[in-house]
């Protein structure tokens, strides 16, 4: 397997069980409806486990843009790398979300809202200030990145042992960090399914809110890149 498919394969298993969780909670007539937010943490937390277990010995499993920046600008990755993980990154969730439109499809046409359909694939804020929903992702993915930088100091290779930290820092910032945009702290987890949420034929469904869609973008990578600066500067 190649650090492309790797790449990609690990950011699919990751958003068809975190995206497949939010749609088992959120979603009418599922056996998981109305889990609430530890169903959620919880599975999101299981989903990294699983991708960063299976793919670290062969792609360092990034399965995030924000990861692959904050490594490049810290030196740890070569940035000739970037745009072919970014790629992988998104491709992966894009199929992710394209396989939970298909496993929940008959309960997305059953939605009585249409956010409720969004929120199976993008997240969205629970107070709407552009200006503030940009800091917190900022600041939820440095505190992330810096748990990663931390894990996996210099010189050091954990391979699948970084597994279960990661999950847990990713638990973490969800229960502490997560209340106010829904962490996406990872610009391909959010992009690729919105971008299928745009796609994908759904009864009722309503905008793909576009308008916020660069929040979870550019938020994660500034993040990744602060977090770095922080890193290189106070704690290497």
């Amino acid at each position: 397997m190649t650090p492309f498919i790797a790449e990609l394969f690990g950011t699919l298993i990751i958003i068809v069980i975190g995206n497949g969780v939010v749609a088992n909670v959120v979603l009418p007539k599922t056996k998981g409806n109305n889990g609430g937010l530890i169903s959620i943490v919880f599975g999101w937390m299981i989903a990294v486990f699983v991708g960063v277990y299976m793919t670290s010995s062969i792609s360092g499993a990034h399965l995030n843009p924000a990861v692959t920046i904050a490594l490049a600008t810290a030196g740890k990755f070569s940035w000739d790398l970037v745009p072919l993980y970014f790629l992988a990154q998104l491709v992966g969730a894009m199929l992710g979300a394209f396989i939970v439109w298909i496993m929940y499809h008959p309960h997305l046409n059953e939605a009585d809202h249409a956010g409720d359909q969004l929120a199976c694939f993008a997240t969205g804020p629970s107070i709407r200030n552009l200006k503030h929903n940009l800091l917190v992702e900022t600041l939820a993915t440095c505190v992330f990145l810096l748990g990663v930088f931390m894990i996996k100091p210099a010189g050091v290779e954990m391979g699948a042992m970084s597994a279960l930290p990661v999950s847990l820092l990713v638990a973490g910032i969800g229960f502490g960090l997560g209340g106010p945009t829904g962490w996406a702290i990872n610009p391909a987890r959010d992009l690729g399914p919105r971008i299928m949420h745009f796609i994908l034929p759904m009864k009722g469904k309503g905008p793909s809110d576009w308008e916020y869609a660069f929040i979870p973008v550019v938020g994660p990578l500034l993040g990744g890149i602060l977090a770095a600066f922080i890193y290189l500067q106070f704690l290497q």
